[in-house]
């Protein structure tokens, strides 16, 4: 196996300190922080990923999205382990299911890259949160019978890293299911392991069309010539539909000419910018939470002044499972003395901190 062999990349993932040290030169708050933070969230970075960091910037912005902090060991009063409140609504394992007409399935608990403002950092890299086969039954057999849902959003740890025959088998499954409109699938490993969009996978996806897809990059240097030559032959040859998900970063994307670059390369590859998500209040992010009223200002700098399909919206997942509001000033209602008020999807009105 080589350095373009996806199942090379997890292999050779980088996991401990001393490895990483005969990697980068860390800084002492790197240091300091990694074991304390191991014992909350486990480390892990492809060697794909840790090349795409310039090791003479400690604010990299890779780096700052992979590295432990100090941060990230302080809970601030707002922040919760399950903030999206998702166990709550978990009818099945791994399967959450809030809203009428859809519902999430996680399939993996592994990622490529564990990300340090991850939201599920209460079970990313736990293997007993990862269903087996016999409770994939259970899940097909529940949204079989819940004949209300019209998607299926495959998530985890990321679900491409499972076998080409699994996602195989998956996918068919769900695609006999009659009243389901659309499969989603969640991953991160365009942007942290390419080379997992291989041929054979293309050819299993191709099979399933109309077939969507939603990533994860968040800043311009993230995409790389492999980035572009395995997305555009995947669109190509798996006939699949990219989005992206964006969060914002405080000290790695909270600028509208970073985030104007981000959204026209993603365009000029065949991915289309979908969310500009507000960081969760997931226990350990304070460090990467952009303030609200900043938040505002860059997206104000993108609407109106870039193409409409390089805009993404921007939205805030309500802690407590109360769903996404749009942050957009269209539909800020007014500033309280705690933060502002926006309506959500249904008319609501719900009160977003500072």
């Amino acid at each position: 196996m080589t350095w373009s062999d996806w199942k090379w990349q997890l292999q050779n993932r980088i996991t401990q300190l001393a490895d990483l040290e005969t990697k980068i030169t860390l800084t002492t708050e790197e240091r300091d922080s990694f074991a304390k933070a191991y014992d909350q969230f486990q480390f892990a970075v492809t060697p794909y990923y840790l090349g795409r960091i310039d090791n003479k910037d400690p604010h990299c912005p890779i780096r700052k999205q992979i590295l432990p902090r100090a941060g990230e060991l302080v809970r601030k009063q707002n922040e919760t382990d399950d903030p999206l409140a998702e166990e709550i609504h978990m009818p099945v394992k791994g399967v959450t299911h809030r809203y009428p007409d859809r519902a999430i399935w996680y399939i993996s608990h592994v990622c490529a890259v564990y990300c340090r403002f991850c939201t599920r950092k209460r079970k990313v890299s736990t293997p007993e949160e990862t269903p087996n086969r016999s409770e994939w039954e259970k899940a097909l057999d529940y949204f079989r019978g819940e004949t209300k849902l019209k998607e299926v959003i495959l998530s985890g740890g990321d679900p491409l890293t499972l076998s080409d025959s699994s996602l195989d088998y998956l996918l068919g499954e769900l695609k006999k299911i009659p009243h389901l409109n659309q499969i989603r699938i969640h991953t991160r490993h365009p942007v942290t392991m390419p080379m997992r969009l291989t041929e054979s996978l293309n050819s299993v996806f191709s099979k399933y069309f109309p077939l969507y897809m939603v990533t994860h990059f968040n800043h311009p240097n993230e995409i790389s010539d492999e980035t572009k030559f395995y997305v555009m032959r995947m669109i190509k040859e798996g006939h699949v539909s990219i989005f992206n998900q964006s969060v914002l970063l405080s000290g790695i994307n909270d600028d509208a000419n970073i985030l104007s670059d981000l959204n026209y390369k993603l365009i000029s590859i065949g991915i289309k910018p979908y969310y500009l998500h507000q960081c969760d209040e997931v226990f350990g992010s304070s460090d990467f939470v952009v303030p609200l009223e900043k938040g505002i200002e860059i997206y104000r700098k993108l609407r109106g002044f870039h193409s409409g399909i390089t805009i993404p919206s921007y939205v805030k997942d309500l802690t407590g499972g109360g769903g996404k509001v749009l942050l957009s000033p269209d539909y800020l209602q007014k500033k309280t003395d705690k933060g502002y008020l926006f309506q959500n999807y249904l008319g609501d009105e719900y009160e977003v901190g500072h």
